[in-house]
C-alpha cells in the first residue's frame, strides 16, 4: 500500500532530517519503514468503508463536456470579425431584424 520508491531523487524538504541525510549516505532503506503484511490489511479493514466517494451525475456530466471543450480546436473568427468591422465602418452592414426577430424568440423557449 505504501509505495514509496527510494530511487526517485527528490529535494529534501528538510534539509537536515534523517531522510535527506540517508539520501546522501545512500542508506534510505532504513529510514523507510514500510507496514508489514498484518499491519497493511488491519489498515485496509479499518479504512475500507471511509473510502466511498459518491460523485453527483451533474458533476460527472459537467466534467465529460468541460473535456469535451477543452478538447475542441480553437476556432479562429478574426476574420469574421475585421470583415464586420469594416463593413460596419464603411456603412454597408445591413441589418436583418427579421432574422433578429427570430433568433430573439428562439432563445426564449
Amino acid at each position: 500500500m505504501n509505495n514509496i520508491d527510494p530511487t526517485i531523487n527528490r529535494s529534501a524538504f528538510f534539509p537536515k532530517s534523517k531522510t535527506a541525510n540517508a539520501r546522501r549516505s545512500g542508506s534510505l532503506d532504513k529510514v523507510l519503514k514500510r507496514n508489514s503484511y498484518e499491519r497493511q490489511a488491519e489498515l485496509e479493514k479499518a479504512t475500507g468503508g471511509d473510502a466511498n466517494v459518491s460523485i453527483n451525475q451533474k458533476v460527472k456530466d459537467f466534467a465529460r463536456i468541460k473535456r469535451a471543450v477543452d478538447n475542441a480546436p480553437d476556432i479562429d473568427n478574426s476574420a469574421k470579425i475585421a470583415d464586420l468591422k469594416a463593413r460596419i465602418a464603411s456603412g454597408k452592414y445591413d441589418i436583418n431584424y427579421d432574422a433578429v426577430a427570430d433568433k430573439m424568440l428562439q432563445s426564449e423557449f
